[in-house]
């Protein structure tokens, strides 16, 4: 995922201090029921489609241009599949970021899917029943958008009373 430009605007100021940031992923289905992956320059690992909201964008409007920018294909946003805090990540260079994610189960309506952009080195649609290997994000989110049961947010362990 490349920084976007705001990120690194934010970064200059508050140097590598843990920043709370956006994040939405795509689980992108055909009309065959077939998902959406590409394999991630970065890691060379496949995954799902994700990336950083813009300030001002909506999320599911994130989803629809992440999935556009990285693979070319038009889909559009069906359900929340999961909104999810992630542990925070300590990157190469120090520094520290913590993703809240907000996955979407899309459907695809157009395009072809290619290699759209840097950061990915493949894009190809899988059965379910065989997928690439899929690091636990990836496999999670995908298995939670092929359920038709509302799984869209995890209950915290001990709410707090109000003092």
């Amino acid at each position: 995922m490349s920084t976007p430009e705001f990120i690194r605007a934010i970064r200059a100021r508050a140097g590598r201090q843990l920043l709370l940031l956006p994040g939405v992923s795509a689980v992108v289905f055909d009309d065959g029921g077939r998902v959406l992956l590409g394999r991630r320059a970065d890691s060379g690992q496949w995954s799902v489609i994700g990336g950083i909201a813009e300030p001002g964008e909506q999320p599911a409007e994130t989803a629809v241009r992440e999935v556009y920018e990285e693979t070319a294909v038009r889909c559009v946003p069906e359900r929340v599949v999961l909104v999810q805090m992630q542990d925070p990540i300590v990157y190469p260079n120090g520094d520290i970021c913590q993703f809240q994610d907000i996955t979407f189960r899309c459907r695809a309506v157009g395009g072809q899917a290619r290699v759209n952009d840097d950061e990915s080195l493949d894009v190809a649609w899988f059965d379910t029943d065989a997928l690439p290997p899929l690091g636990t994000f990836a496999l999670d989110r995908v298995r939670r958008a092929l359920l038709d049961e509302p799984t869209w947010f995890e209950a915290p362990a001990v709410v707090a009373e109000a003092p």
